[in-house]
């Protein structure tokens, strides 16, 4: 049984976008196509009022504004990054090639291939998001990537230092000021100045996710990712205030970001709404967050723990939360979440800027079909087959001939039949008055 302590104001909102916000980013798109470094520049100036004569930093200008920054900046941005570097090198571990004797003298094998290009978008608006550029660029850098273009806007007019020297001891090898969808659709189809890439990283407002969107396919890209969201998960041994400053603290990030509470403890639940409304009154970006808890936040009482945990699959929330006396066992519990935060001890927070955990994660419900940006988004498998052994190669040459006519493909079945016939002995009918199967030899190599 559930109940609902506090119910959101506003039902979540469609999942697509505007149609004057499709509309817009679908004509950015081709303007950018068509007319290039001169599209960009015109849409800069008009919706971030900056204009130059290179948006891409020269390694003096690079250089100039890293030196700029406190010391003290430079060494957390080193830290945090080591600790992204670590986990995404922990990752890259973990993918295996390999190459297997399936059937005599038959050899499949897997490789594992960095993409060649990437463009990672590192987004501005009121504030510099420096974790955007550890998350991305460093990733992909991990990864092996050997090109990484990296945008991100001006922020009031202004070059963002701390965001550039993030970009840049991430490893980027080009750093362009610019931003927006001009910024993402010169990176998918290329301009003058700006580089074609081969996939897109990083998140943005409802514009950059729909130009994204729109390019996919032309280019790769990470992850469709809407509003942050967090869902806390807590039984009777939490702590309401733990509870409420981790809630504002998601909520935060834009007044459409949802911040919900699953508690089997009604007394813990009615204690985290009161505390979340009185952090609200003086905080700095109450702008955002209050708006986010009246119209997306929630508080659910149910009865149990298992139904706690079903129920947080039903939400697949970007961030989950656990504050219950035996925090781990969400891991066998739950399946349907972008980050699983164990225990009071760590926070959404962490994750978001200094675990070393990638907090690129889906949204919307999209953790039920994926997972979140990893280093792997930017490596592709691909798969290899070699035959030394001639009588493997008659046999599947046969084979595939059966299999092939069953599905009405002569030409298919007509490659299994040559290597049947040449390496096994089998009769090519078909072949007759076109080609001699003799001729072509036995395949043995020299």
């Amino acid at each position: 049984m559930q109940k609902q302590l506090k119910a959101p104001a506003n039902a979540p909102g469609d999942r697509k976008p505007p149609a004057e916000v499709r509309t817009k980013v679908e004509e950015i798109i081709e303007d950018v196509r068509t007319n290039g470094d001169d599209a960009v520049r015109r849409y800069s100036a008009l919706f971030d009022k900056w204009d130059r004569p290179s948006y891409r930093l020269s390694a003096d200008e690079i250089e100039s504004i890293v030196s700029s920054l406190p010391q003290q900046v430079l060494d957390d941005i080193v830290q945090v990054q080591a600790s992204v570097r670590n986990f995404a090198e922990l990752q890259l571990e973990s993918l295996r090639e390999f190459e297997a004797e399936t059937m005599p003298g038959v050899f499949l094998g897997q490789k594992n291939l960095p993409i060649r290009a990437v463009g990672t978008y590192i987004p501005g608006g009121r504030y510099p998001l420096l974790a955007s550029a550890h998350m991305t660029t460093l990733t992909a850098k991990v990864a092996g990537v050997e090109r990484v273009i990296a945008c991100t806007p001006p922020i009031d007019g202004q070059i963002p230092a701390a965001t550039v020297a993030a970009m840049h001891l991430a490893g980027a090898d080009e750093i362009h000021i610019v931003g927006g969808v001009q910024a993402i659709a010169a990176m998918a189809v290329g301009t003058e100045s700006i580089p074609k890439v081969d996939l897109i990283a990083g998140p943005g407002n409802a514009y950059v996710a729909e130009a994204k969107r729109q390019l996919f396919g032309e280019v790769g890209i990470d992850l469709f990712a809407g509003p942050t969201e967090v869902l806390i998960v807590a039984d009777e041994t939490a702590t309401p205030a733990t509870i409420a400053v981790d809630l504002v603290s998601q909520a935060e990030h834009g007044p459409d970001s949802p911040a919900i509470l699953i508690t089997t403890d009604e007394e813990i639940g009615r204690e985290a709404i009161r505390l979340v409304e009185a952090i609200l009154v003086d905080l700095p970006t109450r702008d955002f967050a209050a708006p986010a808890w009246a119209d997306h936040g929630q508080v659910i009482l149910v009865d149990d723990l298992d139904e706690a945990y079903r129920l947080a699959d039903e939400f697949a929330s970007e961030h989950v939360q656990i504050f219950t006396r035996e925090p781990r066992r969400a891991l066998e519990a739950m399946r349907d979440y972008g980050a699983l935060f164990l225990g009071e001890e760590t926070c959404v927070s962490y994750g978001d800027k200094v675990i070393g955990t990638n907090h690129t994660l889906p949204t919307r419900g999209a953790a039920r079909y994926t997972g979140g940006l990893w280093v792997g988004k930017f490596i592709k498998t691909v798969t290899y087959q070699e035959i030394r052994d001639l009588s493997s190669s008659a046999k599947l040459g046969e084979l595939c001939g059966r299999a092939a006519r069953v599905e009405r493909f002569e030409g298919h079945a007509r490659s299994g039949d040559l290597r049947a016939a040449r390496y096994g002995g089998a009769d090519l009918s078909w072949a007759a008055g076109i080609f001699d199967v003799s001729a072509l030899g036995n395949g043995v190599r020299a």
